[in-house]
């Protein structure tokens, strides 16, 4: 393992959480089958009593900051559509469900009519048997045919995985149906001998989006009989589609649409969504096609706690002198660690690859020092794992043979692993949508559930878990994605254009940019001009100009120095802030150091190592103004949203002492600067404003950085971003604007939607950053509310209580709305407390 040169003492500041190990062992409850209610004698603990013996340790109640009693609910069955084959209810009985839920009928009803509907209801709801039971009946029907395939059927998964463990389920479920229903994955893990009999014998085809753009629609001739047979297309997952990628899936499904019309075929989408904001409105973006929607969740749900868990305070400080809480990682380490103690069975979700091999580790420890046995019941679940080994942790967990996992959100995305009493969440995930994907993963089955949401120290968390409405009285969010993308379109455009030859009648399908777009493909040499339409004559694959996950750049390739291994990649952007030199680098838990990172070859050259530190990139940046789409008065400043063209600069690195956090070094870096052409929302205040917020010239800068840096951290509350998808700049007098003003911009090519987003809620969303800095209770700034862990300035200059008194002079101005047409309505965040919003903080 990488950690295990930690010594005890570097996990924990404070020393351990609990003063006496829970070592009683809670007997775990028979696993039950999809659908199956638990049996009477479950002597499994409420999600109450549990919560109760993790807060009986010292000081360990004062970290709850709120506690939600979420009730259990009744479920409401219905009786499957009169066309749903009777072998297909037979097998969907034997596989344990009498009757389906109402939803499950509603949708099932929808897609038997021909209509594209999405299916938003939470976990564990039913969705699958939703979209399956009339997916198998058309299957069941085109068995029948002469050529045994008159009927077929797509299916779309974000993640291979996902794609596999729906083969499983589907062959399972249909197993009675005999070899009318002949699933088959086709990845690019799928054997080559395997291929040509999926694309001539299999009817029901998992795939995944990359797979689809790629391999399948490039090669359309090939699955012919195929398309020409296509009735559904399923997409699972579909709140996961979102922002640049988003955008690309939703063009690769239009290509789709297209190659199947000329094939005479077509498709209705069935999609299954986590409970979204206007899932039909998000899935007709995705599509293109007008969409139902089936949001009313009929399914049982068994009494669930939801706990917000705030780290407290440590004897370290951080820049300026900042105080500075104990890491998200430690903390759920160690409630991970009791949990298995207890014998809760139990999830770990945690952000990111390396974090999820910490929590295993110190978990692991915490467990050696109670009970040698206990340590191999807990381990790590992430990317970068064999198939089979992700497949043996899924049914150690499954059969209770793993007690504690900790795991990325490989383990997030419907995978089939039930029999969880608890989850614990290290870091918001980002959207209220992923939170509660995530906690849904406890109590499947109508069981029980906890889940503690654990705050990283950053401005969104420490709001969240100071404002619970903000969670429990809200929607989830609207899902952001933009298929106009003119970066996203042109290179779809040309994939189109080599399957089939564009025509003036093909235009619609793309939308409104294209007709712009495609002379100048034509004037690049990319596209030819004829009188029938737009032709691909390059030699080259035109499909490879659109990396649909990344941004189309050459990737760079982390290589062992000393062995020559090939070790994974990275995208060309991510290099300058993931594998500069002098980096920590994770790979299949082991810790290596970027020794070099050579630009020209594309190529990052890596030694394995066990620094005593993780590192972190900083950057700078500088931003001009190209076009303002649009603008309003806001008092004397103003509002506006365009595009800008950012130039951005890693200049630096620091050093982080693993769990405390404790800086331990800054080191300067020599990288070229990086130009980006994007999208941006920007606001302006006058010297009279400044005047009446009491903010003087020595204090502008700080004051404009702070509320920067706050409502970047802020902004994925009200957008589905991650605060990695968005950039910030302010300036005191920009050149641009003449005024004081502060940027925040897409990091994508040509924008994903953020930023248009922030525009129309920018009243809540101030409000909200606003409120993140007045209620922080440290005295000049800290990390969980003004300063940036990636700032290339060294977060200088920074004034909290002038950013206060600013944000709350722009926000007496603030405008109700805007007028600019908003694809997604606004969803609403609670403002500041009574309390607070009259109060005057001076400085």
């Amino acid at each position: 393992m990488a950690f295990n040169h930690l010594p005890a003492s570097m996990h924990d500041a404070l020393g351990p959480l609990s003063a006496t190990p829970v070592t009683h062992s809670v007997p775990m409850a028979t696993n039950h089958g999809p659908g199956r209610p638990p049996e009477s004698g479950d002597s499994r603990p409420s999600p109450s009593t549990v919560l109760d013996r993790l807060t009986a340790g010292p000081g360990r109640a004062a970290r709850i900051t709120h506690t939600e009693h979420l009730p259990p609910r009744a479920g409401r069955h219905a009786v499957w559509p009169d066309r749903i084959r009777p072998e297909v209810i037979n097998a969907i009985q034997l596989a344990g469900v009498d009757h389906p839920w109402a939803h499950q009928a509603t949708a099932a009803e929808h897609a038997l009519d021909g209509e594209s509907v999405v299916i938003a209801t939470g976990t564990a709801s039913g969705k699958s048997l939703a979209y399956l039971a009339p997916v198998l009946t058309a299957l069941l029907d085109g068995s029948e045919a002469p050529n045994g395939r008159g009927t077929t059927a797509l299916y779309l998964s974000p993640t291979k995985a996902l794609a596999a463990d729906q083969r499983r389920a589907v062959k399972a479920l249909a197993a009675p149906l005999g070899n009318g229903v002949r699933p088959a994955v086709y990845d690019g893990d799928t054997p080559v001998e395997e291929r040509e009999w999926v694309r001539q014998y299999a009817n029901y085809v998992l795939t995944n989006p990359d797979m689809l753009h790629r391999g399948i629609l490039p090669a359309h001739p090939r699955w012919s009989s195929f398309l020409r047979a296509l009735r559904y297309v399923v997409i699972d997952e579909c709140h996961t589609y979102r922002g640049v990628f988003g955008s690309h899936v939703a063009q690769v499904l239009r290509r789709l649409r297209r190659v199947c019309a000329r094939y005479g075929s077509e498709p209705v989408f069935l999609l299954a969504s986590a409970t979204a904001a206007e899932p039909a409105r998000a899935a007709g973006r995705l599509t293109g096609l007008p969409v139902q929607e089936v949001s009313d969740d009929a399914s049982p749900r068994g009494e669930a706690v939801f706990a917000l868990w705030e780290p407290p305070l440590t004897e370290f400080h951080g820049e300026k002198g900042a105080p500075v809480r104990r890491t998200a990682t430690a903390e759920t380490a160690d409630l991970l660690t009791d949990l298995t103690l207890q014998g809760v069975r139990s999830v770990a979700f945690v952000r990111s690859r390396r974090g999820a091999e910490l929590v295993s580790v110190i978990a692991q420890e915490r467990l050696a020092e109670v009970d040698h046995s206990l340590v191999k019941r807990v381990a790590a679940y992430r990317g970068g794992y064999l198939a089979e080994e992700r497949r043996a942790l899924e049914r150690a967990l499954h059969s209770g043979e793993l007690l504690g996992l900790a795991a990325t959100t490989a383990l997030e995305l419907g995978i089939d692993v039930s029999g969880l009493d608890a989850v614990v969440i290290a870091g918001y995930p980002g959207t209220r949508a992923s939170l509660w994907q995530q906690a849904g993963r406890a109590g499947r089955a109508g069981r029980g559930a906890l889940a503690i949401l654990v705050a990283r120290d950053d401005p969104l968390d420490t709001f969240l878990v100071h404002h619970p409405e903000a969670l429990f009285q809200q929607p989830v969010e609207s899902t952001v994605l933009d298929p106009d993308n003119p970066y996203v379109l042109a290179p779809h455009l040309c994939a189109a254009a080599a399957e089939l030859p564009l025509t003036e009648a093909d235009l619609e399908l793309f939308g409104p940019a294209v007709p712009e777009l495609l002379p100048q493909l034509v004037e690049a040499g990319l596209l030819r001009r004829r009188a029938t339409g737009w032709y691909w004559t390059r030699r080259e694959r035109a499909a490879d100009l659109a990396d649909i996950r990344g941004e189309g750049s050459r990737p760079v390739q982390i290589v062992e120095a000393n062995t020559g291994r090939l070790l994974g990649t990275v995208d060309e952007p991510a290099s300058h802030t993931a594998v500069h030199d002098g980096a920590v680098h994770l790979h299949q838990g082991r810790t290596y150091l970027v020794k070099r990172l050579d630009l020209a070859d594309s190529v990052a050259l890596v030694e394995e190592a066990s620094p005593p530190y993780s590192t972190t990139a900083r950057d700078t940046t500088a931003i001009s103004v190209l076009e303002t789409d649009t603008e309003i008065p806001w008092g004397g400043g103003r509002l506006c949203y365009g595009s800008v063209e950012v130039t951005n600069q890693v200049v630096s690195f620091l050093r982080r002492r693993l769990i405390t956090g404790e800086v331990l070094g800054e080191s300067k870096l020599d990288l070229p600067p990086r130009t980006l052409r994007t999208r941006a929302v920007w606001w302006t205040v006058t010297e009279d404003q400044l005047d009446a917020a009491r903010v003087n010239p020595e204090q502008l800068g700080g004051a404009l950085h702070a509320a920067e840096h706050a409502s970047i951290g802020m902004l994925p509350l009200f957008a589905t971003c991650d605060r990695r998808d968005i950039g910030g700049v302010s300036v005191p007098l920009h050149p641009d604007t003449l005024l004081p003003t502060v940027f925040v911009y897409d990091g994508h090519p040509g924008g994903a939607g953020f930023a248009e987003r922030a525009f129309h809620t920018a009243r809540e969303w101030l409000t909200a950053t606003r409120e993140a800095i007045a209620s922080c209770e440290c005295e000049a700034g800290c990390p969980s509310c003004i300063q940036s862990p990636k700032c290339g300035n060294g977060n200088e200059p920074l004034h909290k209580r002038a950013a206060v008194r600013l944000l709350t002079e722009l926000l007496r101005s603030a405008p109700t709305s805007t007028d600019l047409p908003d694809p997604m309505e606004p969803a609403d965040v609670p403002g500041p407390r009574e309390a607070e919003a009259g109060a005057e903080v001076t400085g």
